[in-house]
């Protein structure tokens, strides 16, 4: 078999059909990127939810002299027997595991760590700002209604937040992203095989008098099936690549800037994007190679 006739082929195939060589290589592109994306989310969800797995808390808010929670107005803010009450009626709870309280200077300290990198939000925010609160750890996070019922409205609290109702919000929001993102990468995967077809059949087309040549000579199939398979390979390879490009400014653009404003919780790491972008290359490159086999064996039958 001679290398340089093969790679003479495929050079003639490329240089024939160029436009559509380059719509497969940008649709191969945008699928593997979408399809890397969801596979980002989907690895960014994980993570996420093992960080908060064990560390979803209510929080029961207590008034402040000038809390604007209708359950507050003129109350001047917790008194201490308020919360001294308001302490023991959390702890006697059979659903409790464990409660903290967490004063104003303590929680300007948490938010301080958690926000360190945003200097605006920090400038803004001042230790008179931040509620006094109890941090309820719950047996069984899925009880956390029925504490919820008994603590709000109690002398002394402004409102209580369910951390775990608040995040399943948002995990449920980046799963419909996730399943966007796939959904889409499949519809152009799927475009993608076709044009893909398309473009071995009338590569295949205008070079039939060479392709007869070749048979009549007694060239096997894989022969003669090389050279389209590898125009299939180099745009799967080039479109994979401008996929990892666009994946990777998504990590640097996208992802960062979403963790940054989360607070550090579930990093996507470079390992993981290298692995995602492995995996589509390889499926990117797959799906070229057997559209353009499984195409041009239907055109040597004719």
């Amino acid at each position: 078999m001679r290398a340089n006739f093969i790679f003479s082929e495929v050079w003639i195939g490329l240089r024939r059909n160029l436009t559509m060589t380059i719509a497969v290589i940008v649709t191969v592109a945008i699928g593997m990127a979408l399809l890397g994306v969801g596979l980002m989310i989907s690895s960014q969800i994980s993570s996420m939810k093992d960080y908060w797995a064990d560390k979803v808390e209510v929080s029961v808010f207590l008034c402040s002299k000038n809390s604007p929670f209708p359950s507050c107005k003129g109350s001047g803010g917790v008194t201490a027997k308020e919360r001294a009450d308001l302490e023991a009626t959390i702890k006697g709870m059979p659903q409790v595991e464990s409660v903290q309280f967490e004063n104003a200077d303590a929680a300007y300290k948490n938010f301080q760590e958690q926000y360190k990198n945003n200097t605006v939000f920090l400038s803004a925010i001042q230790v008179e700002d931040m509620p006094e609160s109890f941090r309820v750890k719950l047996k069984d996070p899925e009880t956390y209604g029925v504490v919820i019922e008994a603590l709000s409205g109690a002398p002394g609290v402004s409102n209580v937040v369910n951390q775990k109702e608040l995040l399943e919000k948002f995990f449920d929001l980046l799963e419909k992203l996730r399943w966007a993102a796939l959904v889409i990468a499949i519809i152009l995967v799927f475009a993608a095989t076709l044009l893909i077809g398309n473009t071995v059949r009338l590569s295949a087309y205008n070079r039939r008098r060479e392709t007869g040549i070749m048979r009549l000579v007694g060239a096997s199939n894989l022969y003669i099936q090389l050279p389209f398979v590898m125009e299939g390979v180099i745009a799967g390879l080039i479109g994979g690549v401008v996929a990892a490009v666009m994946l990777i400014v998504s990590k640097v653009f996208l992802f960062d800037s979403v963790q940054l404003s989360l607070a550090a919780t579930g990093e996507l790491s470079w390992e993981t994007l290298a692995s995602v972008i492995s995996l589509t290359m390889v499926i990117g490159v797959l799906i070229c190679v057997l559209a353009s086999f499984f195409t041009l064996r239907r055109y040597l039958r004719v």
